[in-house]
């Protein structure tokens, strides 16, 4: 999913949607998504918050005339046509055609996205009961960053077992504990365990880790009953890490295939498949008194 920067809603009776705004290889795109309902994408329109200059507009059906945020006329300064008016006979397989569901992505002409606070949609054969909309949406949402995860400890490894377990390497806590018995290595007082704070700390001077001799890594976290656990790990690729940058992003595929494992299974899947188990046998037992009748039928002949 892009990692999107601003988001916009809209929403009347018998249509939702959001305009997701990104940048990607220095251009700015929108996701315009259909929550509830259906509509005809012909036009978009953005501006900022700054009502001074020209104001641009699409001839014909295609205008946002009238259209207001908060009372207040927009001034555009941009506008781009994306399609004419009506479904004709596409049908819902016209491109600008979206319902629930449906997301279409349209390239912008803006130079950044700070240009853009404001964003209005032309569009036509909406589920609305005027069946059109001029609609515009401000103050949009800015996602917040997620925190990344924090591990209590975290092996790297030189070497593991045939089994997996580590045998040769560098165990670092998330801090030292008040009897360090056993001289472990912990994180310096105040650092933020993240993974990408280990990985730092493991190839500092102070513990002079190499990721080039690296074979994995791996994570643990402390069970309700006390007991340590591995979380998950991942593997050096064939030849070895190169850099911290190869670490990383060796993590990052490693804890997306992770949280993808531990996401709650779904009741509703789980539930057809129950019915398909429940199913199954019935069908068998119909076959099954197909071929007896078949066979009765061969006898009788």
């Amino acid at each position: 999913m892009p990692d999107y920067s601003k988001i916009f809603t809209y929403e009347v009776d018998g249509l939702s949607y959001t305009v997701s705004l990104y940048e990607e290889a220095g251009q700015i795109l929108a996701d315009i998504s259909v929550i509830e309902g259906s509509m005809d994408v012909n036009a978009v329109y953005y501006g900022d918050d700054d009502s001074s200059g020209k104001n641009e507009s699409l001839s014909g059906p295609l205008n946002m005339n009238g259209a207001s945020l908060d009372g207040e006329k927009v001034q555009w300064d941009d506008a781009i046509k994306l399609s004419d008016p009506g479904i004709g006979p596409e049908g819902d397989d016209k491109e600008t055609y979206l319902q629930a569901g449906d997301t279409l992505t349209v390239a912008l002409d803006a130079i950044s996205l700070d240009d853009i606070d404001i964003f209005g949609i032309r569009a036509t054969s909406t589920s609305t009961d005027a069946g059109s909309i001029k609609a515009v949406s401000g103050d949009p949402e800015e996602p917040e960053d997620p925190e990344d995860p924090t591990y209590e400890k975290v092996f790297f490894g030189s070497e593991f077992s045939e089994t997996g377990s580590p045998l040769i390497g560098t165990y670092i806590l998330d801090e030292e504990p008040d009897t360090n018995t056993w001289s472990n290595i912990a994180l310096p007082e105040g650092t933020e365990p993240t993974f990408e704070n280990y990985l730092d700390y493991y190839t500092s001077e102070e513990v002079g880790g190499d990721v080039s001799t690296l074979k994995g890594v791996a994570f643990y976290e402390t069970d309700e009953d006390g007991n340590l656990n591995e979380l998950f790990r991942f593997n050096a690729p064939e030849g070895g890490f190169q850099s911290n940058e190869d670490v990383l992003w060796a993590y990052d595929e490693a804890l997306e295939a992770y949280e993808e494992e531990s996401e709650p299974d779904d009741p509703e899947a789980d539930l057809m498949a129950a019915l398909a188990l429940d199913i199954a046998p019935e069908d068998a037992s119909v076959e099954d008194q197909d071929e007896e009748e078949d066979e009765d039928n061969f006898e009788l002949v």
